[in-house]
């Protein structure tokens, strides 16, 4: 093969009660990359399209770059390599934009090359460019755009990461809010110590979350889609927070929380139907605080990133 494009999903990093340790893939929305062997060694990013001209181009900054080169450093060879992005995800919206450019160069590249790693073993490559995107290299985004579904990440010492199961019927609805929130932001607001009630609460919401994405229990997930470590401080930094989770909570949604670290926030509810009917209510709260905003609803995605095209 001369040629080979991928796809890598959205995400949804937290999942309220799980702060860096859950997150899911959606079927909505993603991004696109293509790999193509070059005569010469090195890698070379020749285009990036829809990106408002923001992304860098150089390959020890570009994120599909840097997670192509740390898989060929483990693979042994430096194979030469054109890089072509599309972004389908909007920079900075909590979406696992980042994630999912490193996470469709990856699969795209290890297929080029005879796919020599499987592809759990692609993570660490990914986790490596999340590190030089955000200055931190956590995986809850990266996870779930490679592997699909709900991911668990227990530990990073050694790397240990779990797959959960989706509950037949689970849909999400994402609502962006026409407004930019850096992570960084969202970042220094929150505690460096928290109180041990609410280490017990959280812990036990993760653990009821959990159990009943097992148990296919939409009571049980509701229930426990509580965050009281991150989200009571990152909440006021984007309008409309509390208005819209009331809206949609009148119209089924099992919990609402904040997508990653904003300004996207994610609902889960049990079938299309009320999605949709999620959605519309959003909207007209945003409508009414006059703040545009782009709704999708979509069901979980349970394969993760995936080939597209391949050419000889």
């Amino acid at each position: 093969m001369k040629s080979v494009k991928a796809f890598a999903p959205a995400t949804v990093a937290n999942v309220s009660c799980g702060f860096d340790i859950l997150g899911f893939a959606i079927d909505a929305m993603g991004d696109y990359v293509e790999v193509t062997l070059r005569d010469k060694p090195g890698l070379k990013v020749i285009s990036i399209e829809n990106d408002g001209g923001k992304l860098p181009w150089e390959v020890e900054k570009n994120t599909c770059a840097v997670a192509i080169q740390a898989m060929l450093d483990s693979y042994g060879k430096q194979v030469g390599m054109d890089i072509s992005l599309r972004k389908g995800l909007p920079l900075g919206s909590g979406m696992g934009s980042s994630a999912a450019s490193a996470v469709a160069a990856l699969v795209a590249a290890n297929r080029l090359l005879g796919e020599p790693f499987e592809k759990k073993d692609l993570l660490p490559f990914a986790i490596v460019a999340e590190k030089a995107a955000c200055g931190a290299g956590h995986a809850d985004n990266v996870a779930p755009s490679l592997l699909g579904g709900f991911v668990l990440i227990r530990d990073y010492h050694p790397l240990d990461v779990i797959k959960l199961p989706v509950p037949d019927g689970l849909y999400c609805t994402l609502l962006h809010p026409h407004f930019q929130l850096n992570t960084s932001d969202s970042r220094s607001v929150l505690r460096d110590s928290i109180p041990l009630k609410h280490s017990t609460i959280q812990s036990g919401n993760v653990a009821g979350f959990i159990a009943g994405l097992y148990q296919q229990d939409f009571g049980l997930i509701s229930r426990s889609m509580r965050d009281v470590i991150a989200e009571p401080y990152r909440a006021v930094l984007i309008p409309g927070f509390y208005e819209v989770r009331e809206a949609l909570k009148g119209a089924g949604a099992l919990g609402m929380g904040i997508s990653g670290s904003g300004p996207t926030l994610f609902a889960l509810s049990e079938g299309a139907e009320k999605s949709k009917e999620m959605a519309r209510a959003a909207e007209e709260i945003y409508e009414g605080i006059g703040l545009g905003v782009d709704v999708h609803f979509s069901a979980i995605n349970t394969v993760g990133a995936y080939v597209l095209e391949e050419k000889n």
